[in-house]
């Protein structure tokens, strides 16, 4: 009994003691929102979760085959306007970066990359000062 006590103690002590508790990320309301803010022209290709685990994870990562001729557009989408401190880069094939949603020191909610070579591109995604480190992105493309 008195080990049953003293493990239930410790869970409560444990529970009230935590500083921090993280809420679930709902990436699927992100990119959802995000959708629509694919400008006039663009066509959706594929969502991404930008999910940093309450701060567990540094780096996001996703990869996609980009055609030669076609501009992309990379939306991010979070809790409010901004980009909450989420940086998208892409690199190409060889992990060259070819673009950054953090440009000037501001932390853009888009980016465009004219395409001139076909390959696989990475997309990944930081967390540079994000207050959740949750977010959600669309990739989109137009000829």
């Amino acid at each position: 009994m008195k080990k049953v006590i003293a493990a239930l103690s410790l869970f409560i002590l444990l529970g009230v003691a935590s500083p921090q508790v993280f809420a679930q990320c709902d990436t699927e309301k992100y990119t959802e929102a995000c959708i629509p803010k694919l400008p006039e022209g663009f066509t959706y290709l594929k969502s991404y979760k930008v999910d940093g685990d309450g701060g567990a994870k540094q780096k996001v990562e996703y990869s996609y085959v980009f055609t030669k001729g076609a501009q992309y557009m990379i939306n991010v989408c979070t809790e409010g306007n901004g980009a909450d401190g989420i940086v998208v880069t892409l690199y190409d094939s060889n992990r060259n970066k070819v673009a950054s949603s953090l440009f000037n020191g501001q932390f853009l909610t888009a980016l465009t990359y004219p395409c001139n070579t076909t390959g696989i591109y990475y997309i990944t995604y930081t967390f540079e000062g994000s207050k959740a480190n949750c977010g959600g992105s669309v990739l989109g493309f137009k000829r």
